[in-house]
């Protein structure tokens, strides 16, 4: 990119530059948190109490976010063997209880313990970010004295299936009425403006720079006939999209749904249908949302229940076929139990933690959480049962002692350069599945082997912060679909307006632009795109990112007058090499058609005082499934019926 170019973007232009290291981290160094000791023994060092620096408020911080620099760097250290654990500081704590990673699975399981164990249990979360909710991350702008919220992960209390009931009381219990959302969000604020979906063909994939009105979802002769697309790629889109063919005469419907669960929606539409693999161009990133990769390892039968055009003269039997992937099914039921908060799932997050620390969260309701500002120094104060402590990488968890017998659990972690050392009475590994054969190698080999199962979903999730949306308006459009650029969509945020925040409702205010992109490599089998990915996006550049941003946002909206350089006030991008949990396919897993024990179900197994959570349990990349799992943990390590 020539130097021109780059300031025609807005590169040279500070505002997105607030992030850890250029905010926070200043004086770090200088703060102490002393622990108590007891009479007479020598004193414990003191802790450097990171959050308890003035202004240290993680969620406003922009740049480089969700897996940020300086959260993951002691975990990679630790799986290729470079801790030395030999004088770890003992902090002299003893905890009843435990908890290996402070997302919403983490902290609902100390929730669900302390239920069980009274409000006096002591409980600790340990966390290596520099906030808690893990993938449910709030990110917050300030501009002329203004905040604005998105959400930088976990986007709403969604699942294609219905929450088991386990889920619903915790939702219910932290006070969130999932029927109230048609009355926060402004559902006709978009249309009232004429707005509405669009694509963007770039130049690069598609041979020319266009935006056009519709979706692939709808791609109609008319809105074809506008792209840039060859017109013989458009009939044939057009043959995929509207011709009743049955590529499978003379079988059943189950005979049909077990072919197509063998073979990828790519190869249905150029081995079956026999089109030009250019025909997939349009459709390749419809899937990144819900899979983490495109329409080449999607098996066709979930494609057919994503709604993926070609299968609409095959007769199929609507439901789940063999193997199906649950992404694919919605349940009616699950249809309406959706509720979106600004900051997404965050503020279940933010929920749980003013039931654990309350003294940390001001406010009473799931209407003023939203506006409530967190005082992260009273997260880990001696003072409260329950104790969160961030910037803390666990690195070793083991039973003092054999599993069987054993009636403590020593857990290391490293918190700024220094290895400490705390002891609980039980403890719950709510972390991702992959880490823990590193922190835990006591676990039975089986365990481990089915814990490296999993291939979590790399993603980022990018806000950007606009001086207005009057581009927006003058193309009609409120979310763009851009199938061969950077990132797969931009979209105006949710028009929600809770509590004390309101949604904007003028073209002319600030708002935030949620952007989203799947990092996997076309070609490869699902698994090995997810590590590919993760590889590719932890060795990208903020400076990549956002020039990316800033081409692709001054590229779609430039027709409406956008100027990257003097209309984007700021960029947050949340980057989650290790994002979604890895959900099985009938393409990648063979067991998933033939039957047999899962891998999450024998890597979920207690062991111990030791017993594992999170959404990986379930192979499932939804909240409830982190919810229900971290609840079956306490319950495993309570003696109680599950």
């Amino acid at each position: 990119m020539s130097a021109q170019r780059a300031r025609d973007l807005g590169m040279a232009r500070p505002v997105t530059r607030r992030d850890f290291i250029g905010g926070v981290a200043v004086g770090l160094g200088s703060a102490s948190l002393l622990s108590g000791c007891g009479p007479g023994a020598p004193p414990v060092p003191p802790d450097p109490g990171l959050e308890k620096v003035a202004g240290y408020y993680p969620p406003a911080l922009t740049g480089m976010r969700g897996s940020h620099d300086g959260s993951f760097e002691t975990a990679h250290l630790m799986k290729d063997g470079g801790i030395d654990l030999a004088g770890a500081i003992d902090r002299r704590e003893t905890y009843d209880l435990i908890v290996v990673g402070g997302g919403i699975s983490g902290l609902a399981a100390a929730h669900y313990f302390r239920q069980t164990a009274g409000p006096a249990a002591k409980i600790l979360v340990l966390d290596n970010h520099d906030d808690f909710g893990g993938h449910a991350r709030r990110n917050e702008f300030t501009h002329d004295g203004r905040t604005y919220i998105g959400y930088g992960g976990t986007q709403s209390i969604d699942s294609p299936a219905p929450y088991s009931a386990t889920a619903r009381g915790l939702i219910k219990d932290l006070g969130i009425d999932v029927s109230r959302y048609a009355s926060v969000l402004d559902s006709n604020l978009y249309k009232s403006l004429g707005l509405a979906g669009g694509t963007f063909f770039d130049k690069e994939t598609f041979g020319a720079d266009k935006l056009v009105a519709g979706t692939s979802r709808n791609a109609s002769k008319e809105f074809l006939a506008q792209s840039p697309l060859p017109p013989a790629i458009q009939r044939q889109i057009l043959q995929l999209t509207t011709e009743k063919r049955d590529i499978f005469p003379g079988l059943s419907s189950a005979e049909k749904r077990a072919k197509l669960a063998r073979m990828s929606y790519t190869d249905f539409v150029t081995k079956e249908w026999k089109l030009d693999p250019a025909v997939l161009k349009l459709y390749q990133t419809r899937t990144w949302g819900l899979f983490g990769f495109g329409v080449d390892a999607v098996p066709a039968q979930d494609a057919f229940g994503f709604n993926l055009p070609g299968f609409q003269g095959m007769n199929l039997d609507p439901g789940a076929g063999p193997g199906q992937n649950h992404d694919s099914i919605r349940s009616a039921e699950a249809e309406d139990y959706y509720f979106h908060f600004p900051d997404g799932n965050a503020s279940v997050a933010r929920l749980l933690v003013r039931r654990l620390i309350p003294a940390a969260v001001p406010g009473t309701t799931a209407d003023d959480i939203v506006t409530s500002k967190i005082d992260y120094a009273k997260l880990d104060d001696a003072a409260s049962p329950a104790r969160i402590r961030l910037n803390s990488t666990v690195v070793k968890v083991a039973h003092d002692g054999p599993a069987a017998s054993a009636q403590a659990v020593s857990v290391h972690y490293m918190r700024a350069g220094k290895v400490h050392k705390v002891s609980g009475k039980a403890c719950v590994l709510a972390c991702w599945h992959h880490v823990i054969p590193h922190i835990c190698p006591e676990l039975p080999e089986t365990q481990i082997t089915a814990l490296r199962y999993a291939k979590k979903v790399p993603l980022l999730y990018t806000n950007v912060l606009v001086r207005n949306w009057t581009s927006f308006v003058k193309l009609k459009v409120n979310s763009v679909a851009a199938p061969g650029m950077y990132h797969a969509s931009a979209n105006l945020d949710f028009p929600v307006s809770l509590g004390g925040y309101s949604h904007q409702t003028s073209p002319d205010q600030p708002i935030v632009v949620h952007m989203t992109k799947a990092v996997c490599k076309p070609g490869l089998p699902g698994p090995a795109q997810h590590v590919a990915g993760r590889a590719e996006l932890l060795q990208t550049s903020f400076e990549d990112m956002e020039r990316s941003i800033r081409d692709q946002l001054g590229r779609i909206l430039g027709g409406g007058g956008f100027d990257p350089a003097k209309d984007i006030l700021a960029i947050t991008v949340n980057r989650w090499p290790h994002g979604y949990a890895y959900q099985y396919s009938s393409l990648a897993d063979p067991f998933w058609l033939e039957g047999g024990e899962q891998p999450c179900a024998i890597a979920r197994k207690p062991f111990g005082k030791i017993a594992i959570a999170n959404s990986d349990a379930a192979a499932y990349a939804y909240t409830d499934a982190a919810i229900d799992h971290c609840y079956r943990a306490v319950q495993e390590l309570t003696g109680k019926n599950t």
